[in-house]
C-alpha cells in the first residue's frame, strides 16, 4: 500500500442536485435503484426512487406524503417485498409497498414528537428471528416494533419517571445470531449511549462519550457482537470491542478525532466488516480500517477479563460538498458503490474503488 494509487479511491460517479431538503437514502435490495426521503419547502413529505443507469440517475417514481419524512430502511422486510419503513416529522412509523404506495401497509403513531431514527432487523435474510424495527423519536423513548403486530410496541425504553427525557438521535440493531438473542443500541445528544437486551428486556450497558452521539452502527447485526462505531459532534468516533465485557469498565474502545466537525454517519462495508466510512459536517468523507490488536483478551488485576481495542488507519478522505453529508448507504450488491445526500441538495452516487486490496 506505499504508492497512492494503491489505496482506494473515492470517486463522485453521478451528482444531482434536486429541489427538496434530502434527509436520508437507502439502496433498495437486489437493484440498481434508491430511494430518497426528505421534505419539500412547501412542507410535505417527499419520496424518490432513482435507477442508476448507464452513469445517469432516472427517476422511477415521486411520492409526496403529507408529513416530512426524516429517516428509513428495509431492514425488516423480506427480499420478495422489499417495504420500506420510514419515521416522518409526526411521530408515525408507516410501512410503504413502494409498487403501491397511496397507503401505507402498516401504520402506527409512535411517538409524540419527530422520529429521528430508524433500523430494522429480521428481513433480507440478515439476523434470526422476527422482523422488527426500532425508532428513536425526539420525546426520550425507544420503541421496538413488530410489523405484524398492531398499535403497541413489542418493547418501549423510556426514562422513568422525574428522569429528564432526552433527545434520542440514533438507533442500531445488532447482536441478532440466533432466535432469541437481540440487542438495541440508542445514542442520545448529551451522549450517552445504552445498549438494551430484548432478550432479557434490560439495560446490558451505558457510557458516555461526552458529546452528542449523532450515529451508532454494529459492523454486522446478524452475528455475536463484534464492534459498535459510535460517532458525535465535534468531530470524534468512538469503536467498542463488543466481545468482552468488564463488570466495571464496560468494553475497551478506541477514539478518532477524524473531522473538524459534527461526524453525522458511519456506515461498515457490508462485504467486509473491518472497513466503514464517516461522513462528516464539512462535506467530507473518511474511510476507515480496524485493526485487530494481537490479542482481544486480557485478565485485570483480579484475573477477569477485559477486552483490547485495536486501531483505526485512515485509507481515504475526500471533500464533496461545503454542506454536511446528512446520510450515506452501501449497495449490499455492488462492493463499492454507495448513495449520498447532502444539505446543499444534492445526491451523489460514488464508486470506492479496491476495497479488495485493503
Amino acid at each position: 500500500m506505499s504508492s497512492p494509487l494503491e489505496k482506494p479511491q473515492i470517486i463522485s460517479h453521478i451528482q444531482k442536485s434536486l429541489n427538496y431538503t434530502l434527509f436520508d437514502c437507502k439502496w433498495i435490495p437486489c437493484s440498481a435503484k434508491f430511494v430518497c426521503m426528505g421534505n419539500f419547502a412547501r412542507g410535505s413529505g417527499v419520496m424518490q426512487i432513482y435507477e442508476v443507469q448507464h452513469g445517469e440517475l432516472q427517476m422511477v417514481k415521486e411520492i409526496e406524503k403529507d408529513k416530512p419524512i426524516k429517516c428509513g430502511t428495509f431492514g425488516a422486510t423480506s427480499l420478495q417485498q422489499r417495504h420500506l419503513a420510514t419515521g416522518d416529522f409526526g411521530g408515525n412509523l408507516n410501512v410503504w409497498n413502494l409498487e403501491a404506495p397511496d397507503l401505507p401497509v402498516y401504520s402506527v403513531k409512535a411517538h409524540k414528537e419527530i422520529v429521528n431514527t430508524i433500523d430494522g432487523v429480521g428481513g433480507l435474510g440478515i439476523g434470526e428471528g422476527a422482523p422488527e424495527i426500532v425508532t428513536g423519536s425526539r420525546d426520550g423513548t425507544v420503541k421496538v416494533w413488530d410489523p405484524r403486530q398492531k398499535d403497541t410496541p413489542v418493547a418501549n425504553m423510556e426514562p422513568t419517571e422525574g428522569e429528564a427525557k432526552r433527545d434520542c438521535w440514533t438507533v442500531a440493531f445488532g447482536h441478532a445470531f440466533n432466535d432469541q438473542d437481540r440487542c438495541v443500541c440508542a445514542g442520545y445528544d448529551n451522549g450517552d449511549i445504552k445498549l438494551f437486551d430484548l432478550r432479557n428486556m434490560s439495560l446490558r450497558w451505558e457510557t458516555n462519550i461526552k458529546n452528542g452521539v449523532c450515529c451508532v452502527e454494529f459492523d454486522r447485526k446478524d452475528i455475536n457482537m463484534n464492534k459498535l462505531v459510535a460517532t458525535s459532534l465535534e468531530g470524534k468516533f468512538h469503536v467498542f470491542d463488543m466481545r468482552t465485557q468488564h463488570p466495571t469498565k464496560g468494553f475497551a474502545s478506541v477514539s478518532e478525532k477524524a473531522h473538524k466537525s459534527t461526524v453525522w454517519q458511519v456506515r461498515h462495508l457490508p462485504q467486509n466488516r473491518d472497513i466503514f466510512m464517516t461522513a462528516g459536517g464539512a462535506g467530507n468523507l473518511h474511510l476507515w480500517k480496524y485493526e485487530y490488536p494481537a490479542q482481544r483478551i486480557k485478565k485485570d488485576a483480579n484475573d477477569v477479563d477485559m477486552g483490547v481495542a485495536g486501531s483505526v488507519s485512515l485509507l481515504q478522505n475526500v471533500t464533496l460538498s461545503t454542506q454536511p453529508i446528512a446520510s450515506l448507504d452501501w449497495s449490499p450488491d455492488k462492493q463499492g458503490l454507495c448513495v449520498c445526500s447532502a444539505f446543499d441538495q444534492t445526491l451523489r452516487v460514488l464508486i470506492v474503488t479496491k476495497l479488495n486490496r485493503v
